[in-house]
C-alpha cells in the first residue's frame, strides 16, 4: 500500500520504519530539513515506561494555584484569548479526579511496557547506536511532601506488577557515586531498573537512514498547508512544493496535528506545552551522574549521553510560543546541578520545544471518521517512550 506519514519526529520516523518493514511504499513529509528537529531534538532522553504517569493528578489543581504565584514554578499557565487553551485546561482539570488518574496511570504504564518491548525489537533489527544506557532511572525526593507522594506512586507500580525498589541513601550512592555530593539532601530514593535512556535525535537519524535503505522517500522542507478531499477521503496533501497523493495517510505532526485536523473536520484535544533542556559537556567527569535521575520536587530529569549531560524540565502552557526564555532554561540547569556542585555548567547549550499533550496524557492512536487517515499524535512528554509501540499499533491497523 502507498502510505504518507505526515511528520518526521521520533513518532513519524518510527512509524515509517515499521510500515516499510511490512512492505508498504512510504513517503514522509516534514517542514524541517531533517528528522526529529522539533520536540524530539533535545528532550529528557528518558525511555520512562515505569516512570510515566499523567500530569493530571488529584493534587495538581491546588499546586497550579500555588505555582501561578511563583516565577520558578515547574508548571506555568499563560492564559491567552484562545478557546482551545481554555477547553484543554478544563478537560485537564476533569482528569485530576482520583478514579480517572488511577485508570489513566495504569493505561500509561501498560502502554509504556508494550512500547519498550517494541523498542527492544527495533534495536535488535537495526543495531543503531544512540548513547543508550540501560541502568534504570532513580527517582529522588528531597522534601517530606514528595516522600509522601512516592508511596502512592509505588503502590500503583506494584499493582501493575512493575519492578520498583525503594532504596536507602547509601544504596543510591552505591548505584550512582556522583550523589555523594548531595547525600544530606536526599530524603527518599526509588530505583526503576527496567527504564533506560538514550538520545532520541540520534536514534531518529539512525532509523531514518534505515528507512531510506528500505525505500522510504523523505520530503523534507515541505510545509503542509491543506488537504484535497473526495467523497470524505483524503486524495492528497498540499505543500508549499506541490501536492502529494496516497492511499493511506498517518497524522504524526505532534503539537501541530490539531491545525491540520481542523481542515478535516476533526477536533483533537492536543495542546502545545513548552519544555526546556540544557545539555552540558562533562567528558569523563566523575562528578556527573551516569544513572538517569528524576528530581521529584523540581520535575526535572537528568540523563547521561556519552560525554554530555542532558537536564530537562518545565512546562509552559502558553500556545505555540517558541521563545527560549533564558531564565526558565537556566532554572532547569540550576535545578539539576544543585545536586552536583562539581559540574561546571558554563558551556551548557539551551533548547526549548513544544510537547503535544492531551488532557489525560494518553496519546491519540488509531482510526477516525476519515476512512484513510490514521492518527498518531498527542504523546506529550512520552514521545520517545511510546514511539515504537505507537508505530507498531499503526502498522497493525494499516495491515
Amino acid at each position: 500500500m502507498r502510505i504518507v506519514v505526515l511528520g518526521a519526529g521520533i513518532i513519524g520516523i518510527a512509524t515509517a520504519y515499521r510500515l516499510a518493514r511490512d512492505g508498504h511504499r512510504v513517503t514522509v513529509i516534514d517542514r524541517q530539513p531533517g528528522p526529529a528537529l522539533e520536540a524530539s531534538f533535545a528532550n529528557a532522553a528518558q525511555i520512562a515506561a515505569a516512570l510515566s504517569g499523567p500530569w493530571a493528578a488529584p493534587g495538581v489543581p491546588g499546586q497550579i494555584l500555588h505555582w501561578m504565584r511563583r516565577a520558578d514554578s515547574p508548571m506555568r499557565f499563560r492564559l491567552k484569548a484562545d478557546p482551545a487553551q481554555w477547553l484543554w485546561g478544563l478537560r485537564f482539570l476533569a482528569e485530576c479526579r482520583r478514579e480517572r488518574f488511577e485508570t489513566t496511570f495504569r493505561r500509561m504504564l501498560e502502554f509504556g511496557q508494550y512500547s519498550q518491548r517494541m523498542l527492544t525489537g527495533v534495536k535488535q533489527e537495526s543495531g543503531i547506536a544512540y548513547d543508550q544506557l540501560e541502568k534504570g532511572i532513580l527517582k529522588l525526593c528531597t522534601t517530606s511532601a514528595t516522600v509522601a507522594d512516592l508511596a502512592d506512586f509505588e503502590a500503583i507500580l506494584h499493582r501493575s506488577e512493575i519492578e520498583a525498589k525503594r532504596i536507602s541513601v547509601e544504596e543510591a550512592i552505591a548505584l550512582e557515586p556522583a550523589l555523594e555530593a548531595s547525600r544530606d539532601r536526599l530524603a527518599a530514593c526509588l530505583h526503576l531498573p527496567t527504564d533506560e535512556t538514550g538520545d532520541a535525535h540520534l536514534f531518529a537519524r539512525g532509523l531514518a537512514d534505515r528507512c531510506a535503505a528500505l525505500g522510504v522517500e523523505f520530503r523534507y522542507g515541505h510545509a503542509i498547508s491543506d488537504v484535497e478531499m473526495h467523497k470524505g477521503e483524503i486524495l492528497s496533501v498540499r505543500t508549499d512544493k506541490g501536492e502529494i497523493g496516497s492511499e493511506l495517510f498517518v497524522l504524526a505532526l505532534g503539537s501541530h496535528s490539531p491545525q491540520l485536523a481542523r481542515k478535516l473536520g476533526l477536533s483533537l484535544p492536543v495542546y502545545p506545552v513548552k519544555g526546556y533542556s540544557a545539555t552540558v559537556p562533562v567528558g569523563e567527569s566523575t562528578s556527573a551522574p551516569r544513572v538517569s535521575l528524576y528530581i521529584a520536587e523540581k520535575k526535572v530529569a537528568m540523563s547521561r549521553l556519552g560525554d554530555r549531560l542532558r537536564i530537562a524540565g518545565m512546562a509552559d502552557i502558553a500556545g505555540y510560543d517558541l521563545t527560549l526564555e533564558q531564565a526558565r532554561a537556566r532554572q532547569v540547569l540550576d535545578s539539576g546541578l544543585s545536586l552536583f556542585p562539581g559540574i561546571d555548567g558554563k558551556a551548557a547549550e539551551f533548547w526549548c520545544g513544544l510537547r503535544p499533550l492531551t488532557p489525560d496524557g494518553l496519546p491519540i492512536l488509531g482510526s477516525c471518521r476519515v476512512p484513510n487517515l490514521l492518527l498518531n499524535t498527542g504523546h506529550g512528554t512520552y514521545g520517545w517512550t511510546y514511539a515504537c509501540g505507537s508505530a507498531q499499533v499503526i502498522a497493525d491497523l494499516a495491515a
